[in-house]
């Protein structure tokens, strides 16, 4: 009988113990950081907004969504373990990221269809040192589109798992690495101010668009709640 492939919507608190930790580490600092390096003039702002407790694994990381690069990008900026929420379309046999989102820590998420084994498995990974990373659009978008269109799952996770955002703008990235020497893309990576949870759906969705907007080229559609104004 042949054996039957593990479905990664589920994952559970042993899965990010120090062995998986050190690795993600490892691939941040050896891999990832020396790749932007050589290939990116990067620049970081907003780290003074990133949590410092000791135990800062109970932080939604949230960045909008113009690349691939994009996961690797916010762990730089935030320099701690992301386990991101990815289509699951990634974890099957054949697919490019299949071997990285697999062994970083991802879990599957079925877009069409919300599942309990996302909750708890959100709530596993919350339970131990590592943050959660989520992109709320959904799928690549490119810069100059409406930001207000968003997937609310994110907000829904967030108060469940009473987790604040942390919004980070992924701005000016100007494409793929071009394989010429003495020729670098750009990118610049913001760290915002966190959002509580505690808010409502419209102020964290109208706070989430305008940290976002105010750094990367996007149109803020999110209507201000009137009580906020």
């Amino acid at each position: 009988m042949a054996k039957q492939e593990r479905n990664y919507n589920r994952r559970y608190p042993y899965e990010y113990n120090i062995f998986r930790t050190a690795f993600y580490m490892w691939f941040l600092y050896c891999v990832v950081i020396p790749f932007m390096k050589i290939f990116y003039n990067y620049k970081i702002t907003g780290c003074e907004n990133l949590p410092t407790k000791a135990k800062s694994g109970k932080y939604i990381y949230t960045a909008n969504h113009v690349s691939h690069f994009d996961p690797p990008m916010v762990s730089m900026a935030c320099r701690r373990p992301i386990a991101y929420m990815a289509k699951k379309e990634l974890f099957q046999k054949g697919d490019k990221f299949e071997f990285l989102v697999k062994r970083l820590g991802a879990f599957a998420v079925d877009r069409t269809k919300p599942e309990i084994a996302t909750f708890k498995t959100v709530r596993d990974i919350l339970s131990t040192s590592w943050s959660l990373g989520v992109f709320p659009q959904g799928g690549i978008r490119p810069y100059g589109s409406e930001l207000g269109d968003l997937k609310k799952g994110f907000i829904v996770i967030a108060k469940n798992a009473k987790a604040d955002i942390v919004p980070v703008a992924i701005a000016g990235f100007d494409g793929y690495p071009k394989l010429k020497p003495f020729t670098r893309r750009n990118v610049h990576l913001h760290v915002g101010k966190p959002i509580s949870y505690k808010l409502s759906e419209e102020e964290i969705i109208y706070e989430w668009c305008s940290q976002i907007s105010q750094y990367a080229d996007y149109v803020n559609t999110a209507v201000k709640p009137k009580s906020s104004v």
